[in-house]
């Protein structure tokens, strides 16, 4: 396959976008057959492995000469759910307007996938001479918890990853706009899942009869609480040299204020002054908890004598349960029973071996960016692939405008991706895996 005949990154983007990949169920097979095709015309072979047929993971190969170890590009084709959401173009037609291409995956992931086959393939197409084999895996079931996707393919065939010491893969390479500059993290760790289930019990009743100290007014005080607080501030190395390297080229007061995020004294104070654009840096600054899910009560005219709560923690790395769970009681009291629904360990300590050469490439593409590492408060595929001691670096390089906030439509009605950080983000790949791989 020449470069002349590959798709452009855009159009591989919308292609993917318009398969609806809404997880659960996923029903990913479409999608990844259509990589699987796209493979086999370029002269690629690649394998399936599945624990559902109609959820596989794909998994293609060009070989190097053996001097180095390989390299594993990676993705997940699945995406989180519409429902409820006003969006202003269909989620599933990959409009082009406005210099955007639209669509539920737009960001989290399609276009880094797109990235990251545009960039494979272009290496095939170039017979890019390779020291260690560049492996490409298309997974499914990352957005509802990996067990058909990199969990699967961990536990079940740790061979196809054997001797990969680095991989790229999702999540950074996204601008922010900071003071004027323009940042790229690269991700370089994350948190650990930790999801609890918690039990308030109280007084229950008559619905017709209201009075104050039943279970439903303690629910209201407990989800007050924690809508107002979190748990303490702990400042994690990655996220101190995060702060510290930002603070190096802001404007002094703006750069006093952001050193003062370091001190749990003052952190809380701090983050509310610098507002919801810090939300990401909050987060990466303790242990949380979110309550998503209450049951409770069986019949209206009965107030519940408990209620379930499903709990949405998020750990440091280093930490373990017990110590998000002793941090909750320390804000709500022991009224709440809690339990450990699923702990998925993070990844150990990061291997920032290539992380400056990553830095350099994006500073190579746009001359005056910012690059600090990140600590990802949510979690990704990294954390099944750390098991077999591989470093996955979040780098899919795209430039966003200054009035697109990632956090406001990752996950929410209108996603979208700029036209133009398809081709820049597939050239940044691509010099990853020159300088990694070749």
């Amino acid at each position: 396959m020449s470069t002349a005949a590959m798709p452009e990154p855009i159009e591989l983007a919308r292609s993917l976008i318009r398969f609806d990949t809404t997880n659960p169920p996923g029903n990913e097979a479409p999608c990844v057959e259509y990589v699987r095709e796209l493979l086999a015309g370029a002269g690629v072979e690649s394998e399936l492995y599945a624990r559902d047929p109609a959820r596989p993971n794909l998994v293609a190969r060009l070989r190097g000469d053996g001097t180095a170890p390989p390299l594993l590009l990676y993705g997940h084709v699945d995406v989180v759910t519409t429902a409820g959401q006003r969006w202003s173009r269909p989620p599933f037609d990959a409009e082009l307007a406005d210099g955007f291409v639209w669509g539920r995956g737009a960001l989290d992931m399609k276009s880094g996938v797109a990235m990251l086959i545009s960039a494979f393939l272009r290496a095939k197409a170039e017979a890019l001479p390779l020291k260690g084999d560049l492996i490409l895996a298309v997974l499914s079931d990352e957005e509802n918890g990996g067990d058909y996707g990199a969990r699967f393919l961990v536990d079940e065939h740790p061979e196809l990853f054997a001797g990969v010491r680095w991989a790229l893969g999702e999540f950074g390479g996204f601008t922010q706009h900071i003071g004027g500059r323009r940042v790229y993290p690269i991700q370089v760790s994350e948190k650990q899942l930790c999801w609890l289930r918690g039990v308030l019990r109280g007084r229950g009743g008559h619905g017709a009869i209201p009075a104050r100290g039943k279970t439903i007014g303690a629910l209201g005080e407990l989800l007050t609480r924690l809508d107002r607080r979190q748990p303490p501030v702990h400042v994690n190395p990655i996220v101190r040299t995060f702060v510290e390297t930002l603070a190096e080229v802001l404007p002094r007061p703006k750069a006093v204020l952001l050193r003062r995020v370091l001190d749990p004294r003052l952190a809380d104070g701090v983050l509310r002054l610098l507002g919801p654009r810090f939300g990401t840096l909050a987060a990466s600054l303790r242990n949380t908890a979110t309550v998503t899910i209450i049951r409770g009560g069986e019949k209206v005219n009965v107030i519940p004598s408990s209620v379930e709560l499903e709990i949405d923690g998020r750990l440091l790395p280093g930490y373990a349960p017990s110590d998000l769970m002793r941090e909750l009681h320390e804000l709500v009291g022991d009224a709440l029973e809690l339990e450990v629904v699923r702990h998925d360990p993070g990844p150990p300590d990061p291997d920032l071996t290539h992380y400056e050469t990553l830095a350099a490439i994006l500073r190579e593409l746009e001359p005056g960016a910012v690059t600090v590492p990140l600590l990802q408060p949510g979690v990704t595929d990294g954390r099944f692939f750390a098991r077999l001691g591989i470093q996955t670096y979040g780098f899919l390089p795209t430039p966003l405008p200054e009035g697109l906030v990632l956090n406001d439509v990752i996950h929410a009605a209108d996603e979208r991706v700029p036209v133009e950080a398809l081709a820049f983000g597939t050239e940044g790949v691509y010099r990853a895996v020159q300088r990694l791989a070749a």
